[in-house]
């Protein structure tokens, strides 16, 4: 078994290649030309050169299907769905909330920034786009993973919360781990059913 776990929908290009047991993986900022997802392709022939593998080695595909940038989301629905068909091979997707509540390997309150005055939440399952002011009443010193945008302002509820942004989690690693224990338990896992999370409808204008 070879599962490719990989994510543009945060801050960086998080991929990672793992047969259950070795975890390899690679992770790309954005530069002053180009944003980190125009990187996704060339380095996944990377990690699998390196490896020793050709695409049709890989079993699973895994993705992060957001929210986050809206063209990281598109751009990794589009090359897992396209990777997954011409592979014949499964494909799973991972909210990026969901992500983030294990960088500590619990379920931990998650907050990302939604604009217009709103959160992304996640308390052990999705809650939708909140109220800045909700947001605060849940908080309650909780331990707390969020964005450089919201930290400072949500600090001042919890000395725990921390920004995502700012420590060097391996996201595509939690990735693939949640990944695997979703295809061990059966879910469903049919590229057709891969689809982009949009909590709230995408920007008409504008790259995210």
């Amino acid at each position: 078994m070879w599962l490719l776990a990989f994510d543009t929908c945060l801050d960086k290009t998080y991929i990672t290649l793992t047969n259950g047991v070795l975890f390899d993986n690679k992770i790309i900022l954005s530069n002053e030309k180009n944003y980190h997802s125009a990187y996704l392709i060339s380095t996944i022939v990377e990690i699998l050169k390196e490896h020793k593998l050709e695409p049709k080695d890989l079993t699973h595909i895994a993705i992060d299907i957001g929210p986050g940038s809206f063209t990281g989301i598109r751009a990794c629905t589009t090359v897992a769905r396209m990777l997954a068909q011409q592979l014949k091979i499964d494909a799973i997707g991972v909210p990026s909330l969901e992500i983030l509540s294990k960088v500590y390997e619990k379920d931990d309150l998650v907050a990302l920034d939604a604009r217009k005055n709103k959160a992304y939440i996640y308390d052990k399952k999705i809650l939708g786009a909140i109220e800045l002011e909700e947001v605060e009443q849940l908080i309650q010193n909780r331990k707390l993973i969020t964005d450089d945008s919201l930290l400072d302002r949500f600090k001042k509820y919890s000395k725990n919360a921390i920004s995502y942004q700012k420590e060097n989690f391996q996201l595509g690693e939690i990735l693939a781990k949640i990944a695997l224990e979703k295809i061990s338990s059966g879910e469903n896992s049919d590229w057709r059913n891969l689809k982009p999370l949009y909590i709230q409808p995408p920007p008409v204008f504008g790259r995210n």
